[in-house]
């Protein structure tokens, strides 16, 4: 039997994280994981692989629609599928065995296999018990499927089976406008894929500002997305390698059919703690099956903290990875802090979409005074060399101190450029700080200072 200070179930972004803080902090760490390599589903079958098949595709999509313009010329590349997905393979090693060198640079014990705690301080790994004086889940979460479709993987996928096809697929219908179905969508549909979204609310995108939601479908469309909203999917069935989607229309019940090489059932993700024992612990659960916790993510078990998607909060690596910093901080006797109002989200189509804080829905619920600053990538000059300037920059200022209290952006690099109104909302910037502060010239970076002058006296280059 091993006895440790910490055993974390999980190496996820936020078990692997919370591991090498741990380790910093001088604590004697280990981590289980079952899978042949470390990373969880984030650097195995979810970020890592969908972003190297969206910069991939997307770079089909410069050569097919840009290249001419810019005098770059000659035969349109064709797509060699199998040495796609030999890149997006390696480039999931690459990450993975890179995390398996920060264990052993941090001295991190892998123990391999699936983990259960059969009691408050113990950790079982196969036939083996381990000691440990504080036990944190970081499981993750799983594809949640609709009720009566049955997942195969090979005609009817989660984003796992989307990201190893066999061949590119003629049709595909995507269930759920959510983020992972509108970007695997968006890289078949730049593949040559006839791409059918199907989503059960009015609008693509669910809880984001509605104006970016709005532009964000049509620029999807313009790319050759097909969208089909207010619509209830009652059921998929599949023959001789093929599928069939049912769903009626809410509108006026309306039963329609539509068939597909591919469906993709993207509609979102439930938390893991099958197999653990946490209900013969007595580990209390909330009604949507997360793991219960308090302000420093701990459960009602002492000794027995969890963090990620296991737990309440936004489905996001990086809200894991703070959470697993910030719980290692509590177990060495610290200060563990995540600021939950700064916690932003990232779409990685082209163009890309990044919100962190408010949208303008949530403040007008809420009854708050409130200004908008906004200034559209036409007018950047970066954007409009590089054939970027769709969508634009929104920033949300309280009207009578012109605290920050949101971002929404659109566009060309949105996910790199939100982190500056994430470090100015850290620190309870203004719009004006964030105006007065100079920015190199020519960047993308300038629409983001441009929509907050644009919260005073107006924008330059409007």
């Amino acid at each position: 039997m091993s006895s440790y200070d910490v055993i974390i179930i999980g190496a996820g972004p936020g078990g692997y994280v919370c591991a090498i803080r741990c380790a910093q902090l001088g604590l004697k760490t280990a981590v289980v994981e079952g899978r042949e390599t470390l990373g969880g589903t984030c650097l195995n079958i979810g970020c890592i692989p969908s972003k190297a098949l969206l910069h991939a595709s997307h770079q089909l999509h410069e050569a097919e629609h840009n290249f001419a313009k810019m005098g770059l010329k000659g035969k349109t590349p064709s797509v060699d599928w199998p040495q796609m997905l030999a890149y997006k393979d390696d480039v999931i090693g690459q990450n993975t065995k890179g995390i398996e060198f920060l264990f052993k640079k941090n001295k991190i014990d892998w123990l391999k296999g699936w983990g259960s705690i059969p009691a408050a301080g113990k950790v079982k790994v196969g036939d083996d018990v381990h000691e440990a004086k504080a036990i944190v889940i970081a499981t993750g979460s799983t594809p949640s499927a609709l009720p009566g479709i049955d997942i195969d993987e090979k005609v009817v996928v989660t984003s796992e089976g989307a990201l190893s096809l066999p061949k590119i697929p003629k049709k595909m219908v995507v269930i759920g406008a959510g983020v992972i179905g509108l970007e695997l969508g968006s890289v078949y549909a730049r593949l040559g894929a006839e791409v059918q979204v199907i989503e059960y609310l009015d609008h693509i995108t669910p809880g984001m500002d509605a104006e970016v939601s709005k532009t964000f479908q049509r620029l999807l469309a313009k790319q050759g997305l097909s969208f089909t909203l207010g619509a209830a999917v009652k059921s998929v069935e599949t023959a001789k390698g093929k599928a069939k989607v049912a769903y009626t229309l809410r509108k006026d019940d309306s039963a329609h059919e539509v068939d597909a090489d591919v469906v993709l059932v993207a509609t979102g993700r439930k938390p893991y703690t099958d197999g653990l024992g946490l209900a013969d612990l007595g580990v209390e659960m909330t009604d949507r099956g997360q793991v219960k916790t308090d302000a420093h993510w701990a459960t009602n078990v002492k000794g027995i903290y969890a963090i990620g998607d296991a737990i309440t909060g936004p489905m996001l690596a990086h809200k894991a990875e703070d959470e697993g910093m910030a719980v290692a901080e509590v177990i060495a006797g610290k200060h563990g802090h995540v600021n939950y109002g700064v916690i932003p989200g990232v779409i990685y189509t082209h163009p890309e979409v990044a919100t962190v804080g408010a949208t303008e829905e949530q403040l007008k619920k809420d009854g708050r005074a409130y200004k908008v600053g906004k200034f559209s990538f036409m007018g950047n000059g970066r954007a409009k060399a590089n054939f970027a300037g769709d969508g634009f920059v929104k920033i949300l200022a309280d009207k009578e101190t012109d605290r920050i209290l949101g971002a929404h952006i659109i566009g060309p690099m949105a996910g790199d450029l939100i982190h500056e109104v994430c470090v100015a909302m850290e620190f309870g910037a203004s719009a004006q700080d964030l105006a007065l502060t100079c920015h190199a010239h020519p960047t993308y970076s300038e629409a983001v200072r441009e929509a907050a002058l644009a919260c005073g006296d107006g924008p330059i280059h409007a």
